[in-house]
């Protein structure tokens, strides 16, 4: 069991879900009035800001986050776009469209495919990709990642991935050919439901995932996300987990930076149950409250938001947004549908977010920072 594992294990998932039900309004404007003199939040005043009793407290919440955020990283948005390699699967989770028992047409990017999707992004202007896959270490395995990347490194200056969690040496293998940073996302932490959602295939593996982060920074990969599935389980709860690691990493892997995503859950092949709805309002203070809790980690929306939503956030907290996305593979060079992970909402083409950005005052950023900026 991991140290994190271990840090976990001594909050039981279900005291952290029924205490917020017990937070006072005056521990919320305690934790405000913390932050507004410039002092460091603790995981009971992350709690109390994502609470109910947060809720009227809102507005104050959004001013605090737009002056951190500014302070912090000035009035800048860095965009990308993920590029889906492969909707190849050995899992079954019942969220998720490219579940092995869901009957997609499946496929795997050739190097001559790829190619001509790196072309077609490079064209919209992105200069930072992420590279998605399913989970299907036999078919798209670190050999194909690495002739993958041998391509795409001609083409783009920062490389993200969120494929199946590796091992450290193989981590460390990627990081050598270019790869940046690593997305890992624990869906969720409650470890009982999270068998009930991964029925087979090694993403059932909760504790193997849960200690991702770790090799990848023993790795020395320079960036890692973490994040929960936004409408599994109680999204409250599993955001105070998020935070609790996140503090963990950056104690342990100090070198490191890191970022957080909020995806809710969207429509896909398969269903996938919504059991802790998540309205607008609550995403907009879950980002505040971690803009508050951590005024350097970097904040990502994705185009699963819709475009007025995302418009509307711009100043509020996030520092990353995807734009032009397509969620199959070869979806850049050749649309088709029907090899999609989920359905987005925000379809605008980069060109017109990039619009959008600097009509507001902001300047686009079109790739993360150099690796020797961040190098110690």
């Amino acid at each position: 069991m991991s140290e994190f594992a271990k840090l976990m294990a001594a909050n039981d998932w279900y005291d952290v879900k029924d205490s917020f039900a017990s937070i006072s309004e005056a521990q919320v404007v305690s934790a405000l009035k913390k932050s507004q003199q410039g002092g460091e939040l603790s995981l009971d005043d992350f709690k109390a800001l994502i609470s109910p009793s947060a809720g009227p407290y809102l507005e104050h919440m959004a001013h605090l986050s737009q002056r951190l955020t500014q302070q912090r990283f000035g009035n800048t948005m860095q965009l990308f776009t993920p590029l889906y390699l492969s909707n190849m699967c050995s899992n079954v989770c019942t969220y998720c469209g490219f579940s092995m028992e869901n009957k997609i047409r499946r496929t795997t990017l050739t190097m001559e495919q790829i190619e001509q999707e790196a072309q077609a992004i490079k064209a919209m202007g992105l200069d930072h990709i992420l590279l998605v896959t399913g989970e299907s270490e036999r078919k798209v395995g670190v050999a194909y990642f690495e002739q993958a990347l041998g391509i795409l490194t001609k083409y783009f200056s920062h490389i993200s991935m969120e494929v199946q969690p590796l091992k450290t040496e193989e981590y460390a293998r990627l990081a050598k050919l270019g790869v940046e940073s690593i997305l890992v996302y624990q869906e969720t932490y409650h470890r009982q439901k999270y068998a009930k959602y991964h029925l087979k295939g090694k993403k059932s593996d909760f504790d193997f995932r849960l200690e991702t982060p770790e090799r990848v920074g023993q790795a020395g990969i320079n960036k890692v996300g973490i994040g929960c599935l936004l409408g599994l389980e109680d999204w409250r709860t599993d955001a105070f987990f998020v935070a609790a690691q996140l503090e963990f990493l950056e104690k342990k892997y100090w070198k490191m930076r890191y970022s957080l995503s909020f995806p809710r859950l969207r429509p896909c092949e398969g269903g996938g149950e919504i059991n802790s709805p998540m309205s607008q309002r609550e995403l907009v203070q879950l980002i505040c409250a971690y803009r508050l809790f951590n005024h350097q980690v970097e904040l990502s929306l994705s185009t699963r938001e819709s475009a007025v939503f995302r418009d509307n956030m711009l100043k509020l907290g996030v520092t990353t947004m995807s734009a032009g996305s397509k969620t199959q593979p070869g979806g850049y060079a050749n649309e088709d549908k029907s090899l999609e992970q989920f359905s987005i909402d925000d379809n605008r083409s980069v060109a017109q977010i990039a619009s959008m950005i600097t009509d507001k005052g902001y300047q686009v950023v079109w790739k993360d920072w150099q690796t020797g900026f961040t190098q110690f």
